[in-house]
């Protein structure tokens, strides 16, 4: 069964294809909105000087993620980049200093879990960015050792199983395009095949009893499949047989293994909960929002049923007691959510992380006898002053065809209509990401260096239900990018913006909408800001990780089929056209990034030179797709910084 420590606060809560929003998305924080009221307007700020930092002080504010109790709740397991990068350490549940258990200082190193039955822990690292990641043990006595070793393969850590005498993993070792379900041993680490896969199944979830594996299978973005394996019977059965498009995904089964939990939005345009009777085979609704529900889980023996909720920029979390029925109180704090829910196995205890537009993510505890919380880190760094930064405000505007874009507006303290500061339009990844509120060391980084920053929903963007999810498939380049000459425009109505001085960053697919910016709309944004992005779509789905096999016919439903959509695909892609590209453009990319390879940005950088326009490119020898390195991040933000003080802020920006 999935554990809540497996479980993350990701704004991808469309369940027909979870993992899209992956495909193209930074593996760096950026803040992330959805759908609903009208904002509240923000508040006047107070008459004072605003302080600015540098980089290095935004990111010496530490970032950490994940959580795990030992055995004798007197612990909790987290990753943090404290050192620069990240690494594995654990802090005492009744406060002190964190202690550092892992020692890298060349791969970002992440915990994933403490042996329920002892000290021992485990955790994963890539090499160099380049996702193929292992699962490796720090034994009791400091020792490490690779559970999983080999070249050119994947490993991931799914669960435990309810006794903690042995994990679940899958590995792509035996076909690179396909993930079998192992189960290994926690004393002896030998390992029993559980499923092996030659379809393309995504993995949901296993049933204490072992009895039933659960899988999805997309068709589309927004129409997938639940299968259900019998381990007994060695059966896949489909269990979700639907007309028209249909999006279901498995969440989890309950503890006593008697149904299988599911998110759907059969009949709705937003994702609620059902369950499946594992013996009966009968179907019922168990949560609805008019948002969408992202996830669902239950604490070890089931006495807490944990449901996240994408609403309206945050994610709200319940927490049932499942003997009643009624949803708990939880702690409450001003201008956040609380995120990444853990509960011990005990069920004493939950550990917790609080996130708010000024309030980098820090881990809490919780104890349900007492009803109390206690911080247990400070990410920020104590240099800044939490008043120097900005709240976020969610705000709508109508693009070309009357559609409403839901975005977040990042004003800085310093702008006024006497002194009219430049704006960035921020694109987020995906392509079905969504940007949402929540803190980020570059936004903040950019808006406290005097930027007014928006970042855009535009159509295909998840948390706003199925129609708005799918308006961008086979229209990239085109309407998608017309949101954003929207939000331009929505830039320039505001009293303070200097309306000469709009550019436009985004990272990945956002990346891809920047170079798409530059080359159909030239004359729309001043400059771009390209992090890691698509220059040309036909070699991007010609080169994807033969691990993407499960989701391939998706991903082309919804970009284009490079076998039979060639010529749609040249047309849509940037780097065919950069003799339309004007204007100041600066490219960030990992040199072992398998999502977005390097030729990528390579030939769009050559080409841009090529005919005399302004580029910038800085690459990073020992990153992926997004940044896990402090210096990096500290190197790239500082370059993109002065890109932008030179050419949209400065006096060179319309040259």
């Amino acid at each position: 069964m999935k554990t809540l420590e497996s479980f993350r606060t990701d704004p991808k809560a469309r369940p027909a294809l979870m993992v899209l929003w992956l495909l193209l998305t930074l593996l760096v924080p950026v803040a992330v909105s959805a759908q609903g009221k009208k904002a509240p307007k923000q508040k006047a700020a107070a008459s004072r000087q605003v302080r600015q930092y540098s980089i290095e002080q935004f990111l010496n504010t530490t970032k950490i993620a994940g959580s795990s109790f030992s055995s004798d709740d007197k612990a909790i397991l987290f990753s943090s980049n404290k050192t620069g990068i990240f690494n594995v350490y654990s802090v005492p549940v009744s406060g002190g200093e964190p202690k550092q258990l892992t020692h890298s200082t060349t791969e970002s190193t992440y915990a994933i879990s403490y042996f329920p039955n002892d000290s021992r822990v485990l955790y994963t690292h890539d090499q160099g960015g380049n996702e193929n990641n292992h699962i490796y043990l720090l034994d009791a006595d400091g020792k490490e050792r690779d559970l999983t070793p080999g070249d050119k393969l994947k490993a991931q850590f799914l669960s435990w199983s309810q006794d903690g005498k042995a994990f679940y993993f899958m590995t792509n070792e035996r076909d690179a395009r396909f993930f079998d379900i192992y189960k290994m041993n926690a004393g002896s680490f030998e390992r029993a095949l559980l499923y092996q896969d030659s379809t393309g199944y995504q993995f949901g979830d296993i049933s204490n009893d072992e009895r039933y594996i659960a899988f999805s299978k997309a068709n589309t973005t927004t129409d997938g499949d639940i299968y259900l394996y019998n381990a007994a019977t060695k059966e896949m059965k489909l269990i979700t047989p639907h007309k028209d498009e249909v999006a279901f995904a498995p969440a989890t089964f309950d503890p006593q293994s008697r149904y299988l939990y599911y998110n759907t939005d059969s009949g709705s345009e937003f994702s609620y909960l059902a369950r499946y009777n594992l013996e009966t085979g009968k179907i019922e609704p168990v949560e609805k929002t008019n948002w969408d529900i992202a996830f669902s889980g239950f604490s070890h023996s089931g006495k807490y049923r944990v449901v996240g909720i994408n609403e309206d920029a945050r994610t709200k979390i319940k927490i049932y007691d499942q003997a009643t029925g009624k949803p708990l109180s939880l702690p409450t704090f001003p201008e956040g959510e609380i995120t990444a829910v853990n509960i011990s196995n005990s069920e004493r205890l939950m550990g917790f992380y609080f996130n708010g537009d000024r309030s980098p993510s820090d881990l809490y505890v919780y104890d349900f006898a007492t009803k109390q919380a206690r911080k247990l880190t400070t990410s920020l760094n104590p240099e800044i002053d939490p008043a120097d930064l900005v709240e976020s405000q969610v705000i709508r505007y109508k693009s070309f065809d009357g559609m409403q874009i839901p975005s977040i507006l990042y004003k800085p303290q310093q702008a006024s209509a006497a002194g009219k500061v430049p704006a960035l339009v921020w694109v987020h990844g995906g392509p079905g990401g969504q940007t949402r509120t929540g803190y980020s060391g570059v936004i903040q980084y950019l808006v406290n260096h005097g930027y007014v920053v928006l970042g855009v929903n535009n159509r295909g963007s998840s948390g706003y239900g199925k129609t708005f999810f799918a308006a961008d498939d086979l229209k990239h380049g085109r309407e998608p990018l017309w949101d954003c000459v929207e939000a331009k425009k929505y830039l320039a109505s505001l009293g303070y913006v200097d309306t000469s001085k709009i550019g436009i960053i985004g990272g990945s697919y956002g990346g891809y909408m920047v170079l798409a910016a530059l080359a159909f709309k030239p004359e729309e944004f001043a400059v771009g800001v390209d992090l890691f992005g698509v220059s040309n779509w036909l070699r991007t789905l010609e080169s994807i990780p033969p691990y993407w096999e499960s989701f391939r016919k998706a991903l082309y439903k919804e970009i284009g089929d490079p076998a039979t959509d060639k010529e749609n695909l040249k047309a849509i892609s940037p780097l065919f056209h950069t003799d339309k590209i004007t204007k100041p453009l600066i490219v960030l990319q990992g040199k072992n990034d398998p999502r977005v390879i390097k030729p990528e940005s390579d030939e769009i950088v050559d080409a841009v030179k090529k005919k005399g326009g302004i580029v910038e490119y800085v690459v990073f020898d020992n990153e992926g797709h997004g940044f896990t390195k402090k210096a990096n991040e500290i190197r790239g933000y500082k370059a993109v910084l002065d890109f932008l003080d030179k050419y949209l802020r400065g006096a060179e920006a319309g040259k």
